[in-house]
């Protein structure tokens, strides 16, 4: 009997290595895969949520300016990694609702990504330009990427541990290959159109697409073959442009079935990239598929920012138009696209809607919510 107890007190410290020393803000060890951030512009803070029973685990705080922020995730899609406007980089735990670290790595960023084999954090900044790439443990700087001042846009990962973005001065794309982190290899195409300000990623990591902001029409550059095309060239010809009060994004993977489906530049039109146009209500920012790519959700710039529509994709037209609340920033579906997750960040709402009966689900407090970000990104090329 001695010696049992004897075997029981060596044991219990074994088995409890590696276990997290702080309370998990959940009440049960959990996963991690129906998690998710809403970024709460305005506070600097970030909510934790889970998608099954639209909930609000924990609330975290000290985060900077948040006006322009985007995130991440690791593989295991325990961490989220967030970039700020004014140039932070954040690492956040999940499960501990902590943050890990914090570094000041710019003066300006709008957005990042996370490596092919998840062990790597680039940031694209506005200022002083460049791309900076981090150790995704221990946020150390491995690599400076420099663009001679010309601002960063449209960064991805692609497959074969690479970084693909866009240098909206200079109307480049280059391609970083990271297979030494500090010492990356650069590729660089020049002169593929004026002032790329956004840029997608296909699913499955082939087409490169940069929107083009001083030009009608986009940039396609095919990462197989490393050929650069122009597509939807002189789409606003003859037509009035409207002021652009909020430029369209791109990131979000608008591709359904055989179709790519982008904003247009200052029109009231969502472009299908085989040469359609769909009119719409307003001037589209976000234009999403859903996970199964039947529908294409789009919400508006000012003043129309108070509307969402979905587009059927067999029907190439308008199929339903939602009401959300003012100021509708942006939307998320969950994994398998059954709901979608809008912000509402004057009305200080999130709002969750049945992608099938496109019937109000749930309602959530947030402050001043904006980017909705959920963990299921981890595992796919671009987000």
């Amino acid at each position: 009997m001695h010696l049992s107890w004897l075997t029981l007190l060596f044991l219990v410290p074994t088995l409890c290595v590696g276990m997290p020393s702080t309370t998990l803000c959940v009440d049960d060890v959990r996963g991690t895969g129906d998690l998710g951030v809403v970024v709460e512009r305005a506070t600097g803070s970030v909510l934790i949520v889970e998608t099954t029973t639209h909930t609000r685990l924990a609330k975290i705080q000290g985060l900077g300016d948040l006006s322009h922020a985007s995130v991440v995730f690791s593989r295991d899609q325990r961490y989220a990694y967030i970039f700020g406007r004014d140039g932070g980089l954040t690492k956040l735990d999940m499960l501990r609702c902590e943050i890990v670290k914090r570094v000041m790595q710019a003066g300006n960023s709008v957005g990042g990504a996370i490596s092919q084999d998840g062990r790597l954090v680039a940031v694209s900044n506005y200022t002083p330009g460049g791309v900076k790439v981090f150790d995704a443990a221990t946020l150390e700087l491995l690599a400076d990427i420099p663009t001679q001042g010309s601002k960063v846009v449209g960064l991805v990962d692609a497959p074969g541990q690479r970084f693909v973005f866009s240098l909206f001065d200079a109307g480049e794309i280059w391609v970083a290959d990271m297979h030494s982190p500090r010492s990356p290899k650069i590729i660089k195409f020049k002169e593929i159109g004026k002032q790329p300000y956004d840029a997608l990623i296909s699913p499955d990591g082939r087409y490169y697409i940069a929107g083009l902001f001083g030009e009608d029409g986009l940039a396609r550059l095919d990462l197989w073959n490393g050929e650069v095309q122009r597509i939807l060239p002189n789409y606003g010809k003859g037509d009035i442009k409207k002021p652009v009060y909020k430029m369209p994004h791109l990131e979000g993977w608008a591709m359904a079935g055989d179709y790519t489906f982008v904003p247009a530049i200052g029109q009231y039109a969502v472009l299908v990239v085989d040469g359609q146009r769909i009119p719409v209500h307003g001037q589209p920012v976000f234009v999403i598929a859903r996970p199964d790519g039947r529908h294409v959700w789009v919400n508006f710039a000012f003043p129309h920012n108070d509307t969402v529509q979905v587009i059927d994709v067999m029907a190439m037209e308008i199929i339903k138009t939602l009401k959300p609340g003012k100021a509708v920033l942006h939307m998320e579906f969950t994994p398998r696209g059954e709901e979608v997750w809008v912000s509402v960040r004057d009305d200080d709402q999130i709002k969750v809607y049945d992608t099938e009966t496109f019937a109000e689900v749930a309602t959530l407090p947030a402050d001043k919510p904006s980017g909705i970000f959920f963990t299921a990104r981890a595992h796919k090329i671009g987000l």
